[in-house]
């Protein structure tokens, strides 16, 4: 069975090649005749195509979104849980398979307790504006910067080194909660896709209430003529982003879904991930493939 995920250098997409390999391992392999589709919003009218010489797919925690259409499902398709009631709904299926992201099952895996804590305020912004301009406002305010393009390992640690996220990029704030680390959801950029934020924090019964700021361009790095005012240019973005940033700390409270709520839906998760996996090797999916 061939895992399919996203195939860019971000941190929630990557996070498939550790996750999964650690919870089910030996049952991803490059066998494209079945597709493991686990993190990520995969959902819509593309997976069918992206996923075409699968007779079998099996659906484990992903969302709907993307694509210019509605994803229609066809017996090839073995749902067990998707990532929220949102999901649930735009497909068509009963609620019982709206569970939540699959990411939090790293809370099986990740010792996230007793780890000492660096800032109090660290942000995550979304992959097409994470950059130097916003590691420099961190810098600026003495917060830390997680970058979404960076390895696993140290976005895992940057994030639970910190009291609180601040989020732009969704799985930053996924990890976060699972950690139990209270997080802020941000929005500076029109490719935040809104949609599958309210369907996550339905599944863990949060409200969806992001704080709206600036987009920052960062600096350029070409030295010419006019630098001198593209840097005073920079620097006045950045002061404007950092109280921007500074702002929301001091009048938006934090999230964090129930200790109750995110241990059941560990819970439940991992005992559907056994199901599947003992489905697959007992080989009650063979007559699918």
């Amino acid at each position: 069975m061939k895992l399919f995920y996203y195939q860019e250098n971000n941190f929630g997409d990557q996070l498939n090649n550790w996750l999964w390999d650690e919870l089910i391992p030996g049952v991803l392999d490059n066998d494209e005749s079945s597709a493991f589709i686990g993190i990520g919003t995969l959902l819509n009218d593309r997976l069918s195509q992206r996923t075409n010489n699968a007779r079998l797919r099996v659906v484990f925690g992903a969302g709907v979104g993307y694509g210019q259409g509605t994803l229609q499902l066809d017996d090839s398709y073995k749902i067990y849980c998707v990532r929220g009631p949102l999901s649930a709904k735009t497909l068509g299926i009963d609620s019982q398979f709206a569970l939540t992201d699959g990411a939090i099952l790293i809370r099986k895996i990740y010792n996230y307790d007793n780890i000492k804590k660096s800032y109090k305020y660290s942000y995550i912004p979304h992959l097409k504006t994470a950059g130097e301009g916003w590691r420099l406002v961190c810098e600026r305010l003495g917060f830390g910067y997680i970058d979404p393009h960076w390895p696993r390992e140290k976005v895992l640690s940057c994030i639970s080194q910190s009291e609180v996220i601040l989020a732009e990029a969704m799985h930053g704030a996924i990890i976060a909660d699972a950690f139990r680390i209270p997080w802020i959801p941000v929005v500076s950029h029109s490719t935040v896709l809104l949609s599958k934020w309210q369907d996550w924090c339905q599944s863990i019964d949060v409200e969806y209430k992001p704080s709206y700021i600036d987009r920052l361009h960062h600096p350029r790095q070409k030295i010419d003529i006019l630098s001198p005012l593209r840097l005073a240019r920079d620097w006045f973005r950045q002061k404007e982003s950092a109280s921007q940033l500074l702002n929301i700390t001091k009048t938006v409270h934090p999230i964090l879904s129930s200790d109750h709520k995110v241990e059941s839906l560990t819970q439940e998760m991992y005992y559907r991930l056994q199901q599947f996996k003992q489905d697959w090797e007992q080989g009650v999916l063979s007559e699918r493939i």
